[in-house]
């Protein structure tokens, strides 16, 4: 019965020594990626999860560069529309607001000149009476002009 033995039998073990391992060639090899800021884990060994990473940044990035390129394409046609918009007001809306402000400067004129004789009426000065050039019974000619 081999069910309950005193001992305890292990997996075959290997004694297995790579030829041509240099730890101190590895080691340098990793400095000097890490000095040159490459990722450690591409070159070296597998670690869970490694493939999905790469693959979920990789996703991220093209995301984010798309985003990129359409936010960039949207600043194009928002400048364009507002150019448009610029010479829409120049073109169309300048004259218009021109022309009222030189129909209310000649109104405030005329107001002007109103108040004045207004302001210079006196009524306890005497009246001038002017005679009219006509006689009774002569014909009163308009002339529309």
């Amino acid at each position: 019965m081999g069910l309950f033995s005193p001992h305890k039998r292990h997996a075959n073990k290997f004694n297995y020594t790579p030829r041509y391992y240099d730890p101190v060639k590895e080691e340098r090899e990793r400095r000097r990626a890490e000095l040159r800021g490459e990722r450690l884990d591409d070159k070296g060994e597998y670690t869970p999860g490694k493939y999905i990473r790469s693959q979920r940044e990789a996703r991220e990035l093209r995301r984010s560069q798309q985003e990129q390129n359409s936010g960039s394409r949207m600043k194009s046609w928002a400048k364009i529309a507002a150019v448009l918009l610029l010479i829409v007001f120049v073109w169309y809306l300048v004259p218009r607001i021109a022309s009222v402000v030189d129909v209310a400067t000649t109104q405030k004129k005329t107001t002007t000149q109103q108040e004045r004789e207004i302001k210079e009426f006196d009524p306890y000065a005497p009246i001038i009476i002017v005679p009219n050039d006509y006689k009774e019974g002569d014909e009163i000619v308009i002339i529309e002009e």
